[in-house]
Parts: structure tokens; sequence; C-alpha cells
């Protein structure tokens, strides 16, 4: 969920000890900070430590103490590092949105709707460790996009980032003025009143595949077209701000078969390239599309990077777990990578956009969504279309879904970056 992070600077405590601080922030339409204004309240006579309730944690009554204090800068999305920071609990924080009152997230990422019990993966917010990101206000995001086309494409990590979008500011239009059409491959929530639709594209590698609508199961089995991308892309004209993103898909474990060119062998002339190789081609096609269509002047392009998968716990030194089942805290360890992230997917990224004429603005969510071992679906999703049963719940190695996020989750940060950004 969108959060603003507690601020961690220490304060001197003498005869008077202060308990309780907040910072009421103001911004303008760049989401800047004009004003904060600091509370205070004294704590009671002759105490050595802050009077708390009862049920508040030491971890919690240290945060509100180094609340007090907060000399971090203005959100600034050209000087901010939005992948240095921590994720604070704060167990007074509420969603916008749950998947009980949100009626458009899939079975696959309503967690709790499906059973799940433990809910405090909702209450960690990220804070950055020299800025102040702002709280995602739907009321500010809903007039960033009006009058326009706002589309998501790439892979189901993608689509549960439109559908946390979608519902960060759903609940404040009328039922009259919103309607939502899903397609297999595209899906437009529309907001009459504001002229305005939140879509998404089905398109797992960006360029064109044999499993595009028809999922191949098999990696082995799959034929991408590394250096065709317009058959999708003539469903991105026109859009004003576009939001890319693949990984997971090209992460098999096995070499793919990627194929180029017009032959007479058709698909028979695919050659078998490591994923590195093959997305490296994939992605140049992309932006060549990209640098040779989209108007800078009318359309703005952000891409995700990757989403960590976390289905090796001793990487987080959890030797007796199963991949993320029963996690129940995020991983406290400082710039935290595990094997779920492949960093030359990253710098192919990288290297990529460095070298494209359109500004491409990468929302970088990699390492936070790294320490979240916990707020992934696990069981508590579906498989084929069908809620998974008792036994297969009662078998997490092979069942549990360390891939996806629940929602409302850790992709509501995403969308909090993004906000910030726009």
């Amino acid at each position: 969920m969108g959060v603003f992070a507690k601020p961690q600077f220490s304060v001197g405590v003498s005869v008077v000890i202060f308990s309780l601080a907040f910072v009421v922030l103001l911004y303008t339409e760049r989401i800047s900070l004009l004003s904060s204004t600091t509370l205070f309240s004294c704590a009671k006579r002759g105490g050595s430590s802050i009077q708390s309730d009862r049920n508040a944690t030491e971890e919690e009554e240290d945060s509100r103490l180094k609340a007090i204090v907060d000399d971090r800068f203005i959100f600034d999305p050209d000087e901010c590092d939005v992948t240095k920071g921590k994720w604070v609990y704060n167990r007074s924080f509420e969603p916008l949105y749950t998947d009980l009152s949100c009626p458009y997230l899939d079975r696959q990422v309503s967690c709790v709707k499906n059973g799940k019990n433990d809910t405090t993966y909702r209450k960690w917010e990220w804070r950055l460790d020299d800025c102040i990101l702002p709280r995602f206000d739907a009321r500010l995001a809903l007039e960033k996009i009006r009058g326009k086309r706002v589309m998501f494409v790439g892979d189901s990590l993608e689509r549960g980032q439109w559908q946390s979008f979608v519902c960060l500011v759903e609940f404040l239009i009328p039922k009259d003025q919103k309607s939502m059409k899903r397609g297999k491959v595209h899906s437009v929530f529309k907001i009459k009143d504001h002229n305005a639709t939140i879509e998404f594209y089905w398109a797992p590698f960006l360029v064109e595949s044999n499993t595009d609508l028809k999922i191949v199961a098999d990696p082995k089995k799959r034929l991408l077209r590394v250096d065709s991308v317009e058959k999708h892309a003539k469903h991105w004209v026109g859009v004003d701000v576009l939001l890319f993103n693949t990984y997971v898909w090209w992460m098999t474990g096995t070499k793919l078969r990627s194929l180029w060119g017009s032959f007479a062998n058709g698909e028979d002339g695919y050659e078998e390239l490591d994923a590195s190789v093959s997305y490296r081609l994939a992605l140049r096609t992309w932006a060549n599309w990209i640098d040779s269509n989209v108007d800078q002047n009318k359309t703005r392009v952000f891409f995700t990077t990757m989403s960590p998968t976390h289905q090796r716990p001793a990487d987080w030194n959890n030797d007796g777990g199963i991949k993320c089942f029963n996690e129940t805290e995020p991983v406290k360890k400082k710039g935290h990578w595990g094997t779920g992230s492949d960093k030359k997917i990253m710098s192919v990224v990288g290297s990529v956009m460095g070298k494209m004429k359109t500004p491409v603005r990468l929302i970088n969510i990699t390492q936070l969504s790294e320490y979240r071992v916990e707020a992934h679906s696990s069981i508590y999703t579906e498989l084929g279309g069908k809620l998974l049963t008792d036994e297969q719940k009662a078998d997490p190695f092979k069942f549990a879904d360390c891939i996806h996020w629940c929602l409302p989750g850790v992709p509501d940060t995403w969308n909090q970056i993004l906000l910030a950004y726009l």
C-alpha cells in the first residue's frame, strides 16, 4: 500500500520524554512537501520511559521517538533513490482497499478472501533513507490521469500492478461513472466523468511468442520472435502513459528457443539462446519500437524492473523453510538479494534503456520487493482457475505461489512510486 515511511533519526531525551509526533505533509502537483508540523505530548512525571499503549511493541515505541525529528528531503524523482530504504511496521496503517472491498481483483491475489488469517503483511510501509515518499493520494491520482489513457503492459505481475492501481482509485468513483471490460489480452477500466482509462495488455515477453494467447506450459516448446513486436505494439499507439514489465517468463532455467528474420524454413530456424542474450535481443526490439513510434510530447513511458521470486529460503537464512510458506516478516538484512532476481537481466535493462532516445523512467521495485518474502500469495491462491484444496495447501513445496503478491500489498508501493513520478 502507498505509505509514509517512518523516520529513523535519534533524539536526545532529557527530563521530559516526548511520546507522540506526526508530520503533516502537504505537496504540490509535483508531489512536493511544502511544510511540516510536529506535535509533542509529555510523558508522565517521574517515568524513565515513554508511556505507551499496552499492546505497543518496543520497536513501535522506538519508531515514535525517532519520528520527532525528520530531516529527509522532499521527494524529487531525479534525486531520490527509491531502492534505498527499509520496511517499517505500522500497526495502525490501513490500506485504501481490501480484497473484500475491491471487486476487480483476481482470486490469484485475493489472499484474505482465500482464507489467509494473518494480515500483518499489509502493515509494512516502505521508508526511504534520504527522502520522504508521499502517501498514495487517490484524488490526486485521478486528476493526474484525467483525459488520459494509462496502460500497463506485460505479464501477470504487471497485471497485479494494474489491478492495484485500479483498486487504489476506484472507491472514489460513483458506480454509474465506472466500468470494467475484461479480455483475455486487453482489459479496460473506464472512468467516465474523468474521460480516462486504466488498461492492461497481456504481453509476457513484450515481443511476440507462441504462448501469447494459448499458454504453452512446457518452456522447451515456447518460441520467441525476438525481432517482432508489432502485433502487440499496434495496441500501444496513442496511449498517454505506458508502463511495461517483462521478467519472470524468461526465468525458466533452460535456454530459450529464439527466432528472428523471415526465412523459408519458418519456425525451424530458431536458435537456443541463454535467457540474458534472448532478453537483450527482445528488449532492443521493444526499445527500437518505442524510439520510432512514441511521441515524447504526448506519451510518458515507464518500465518496472523485475519482481523477485522467493523460492529458496536459504537465501534469507531459513534453511528449514519451504519456499515463502509461513514467512511472517520481511527480511531485515540491508541490501538482501536472493537467487530470485537475476543481475544479468537487471544489467541488460540498464544497458538498453541507457541507449534509448526516448526518456524511459525506471520504476525500480526489485530491491524493496526482495525483502518481502512473507507477502506472496503462497497457498492462498488458485491453480487452473480453482482455489487450492486442503490437500494441495498441505503441500506448500509443490503448490505455494512465491511469485505473485497478495493484494492489497507490495504492488501498492510500486504504484505509490509511480504516482510520485507522475
